[in-house]
């Protein structure tokens, strides 16, 4: 206890320095004036502190846990048109987000033609999971590819899959423009062989199971990874058409629709100019 006389605020500030206990040296003084105008008893100032130091805790991990996803910010959830995709992938999706496939080490894959919004939905989900408090990575599959073609050469390779472990979902983005030499196919097979039960595949394609041999040249290999990603696993299809198509034809349709004619004594802009 402090005696009387002594710096309280100023023992106090070091103490929680000391403990690092940011939110509680920033909060404690507004929120014990609170506490003393609406009566509150000592635990329950205490509790609005623990509060608020766990709250600015977890929001401080989101960020980190963000940056090092390197999800694209702009393909978030809130910015998904879910009015697009079939009504069985938003009730899929919706479902993911709760968390627990990452628990059961399930994988996700997403099907269906470039534009079809597999990327952003990968996104916002990994964007949620996140927010939750998962650990997830965004790697675009050709790059990751080379990344660990790179570690192989450097002898870095074990280190690096065991970095890429530390993540509860991997989501490989875009597995079907990959177009895989034996010693590329080699190093990919090797991380989805190590994540196996070990740890979440996101993963869009727009290539079908039928088309992944042009990937892994060998159909040995092509079946096996197929049954790593497949045994435990939800699929999600969207089969629907191109957004950028569907907005090109909207732009192009936009720019050819002739112009309204003006009503009869409708009013310009000044000199008779249209505003």
């Amino acid at each position: 206890m402090a005696k009387k006389g002594e710096d309280v605020n100023g023992m106090l500030e070091g103490y929680l320095k000391e403990l690092h206990l940011p939110a509680f040296r920033s909060g404690y003084q507004e929120l014990a004036r609170q506490a003393l105008q609406e009566g509150l008893s000592f635990e329950q100032f205490l509790l609005g502190l623990a509060q608020r130091e766990c709250q600015e805790r977890h929001h401080k991990r989101v960020q980190r846990l963000l940056h090092d996803s390197r999800l694209p910010p702009e393909k978030s959830w809130t910015a998904l048109d879910l009015k697009r995709l079939p009504p069985k992938v938003v009730q899929q999706a919706r479902t993911l987000l709760e968390g627990s496939f990452l628990d059961r080490h399930e994988n996700v894959l997403v099907f269906g033609q470039p534009g079809s919004g597999k990327t952003h939905l990968l996104s916002a989900l990994g964007q949620e999971l996140v927010r939750a408090g998962r650990k997830v990575l965004f790697r675009k599959c050709g790059l990751l590819v080379q990344e660990l073609l790179a570690a192989k050469r450097d002898l870095k390779l074990p280190a690096v899959l065991k970095r890429l472990g530390g993540y509860e979902g991997l989501i490989l983005d875009d597995l079907g423009y990959v177009q895989q030499s034996r010693e590329e196919m080699e190093v990919l097979f090797l991380l989805l062989a190590e994540r196996y039960e070990r740890g979440s595949v996101l993963l869009s394609s727009n290539l079908p199971f039928s088309g992944w041999e042009a990937i892994f040249k060998d159909p040995m290999t092509t079946a096996a990874a197929i049954d790593r990603l497949v045994h435990h696993s939800v699929i999600l299809e969207l089969n629907i058409p191109s957004y950028r198509a569907e907005a090109a034809r909207k732009a192009r349709q936009g720019r050819a629709a002739p112009p309204t004619p003006e009503s009869p004594g409708s009013g310009g802009g000044k000199d008779g100019a249209v505003g």
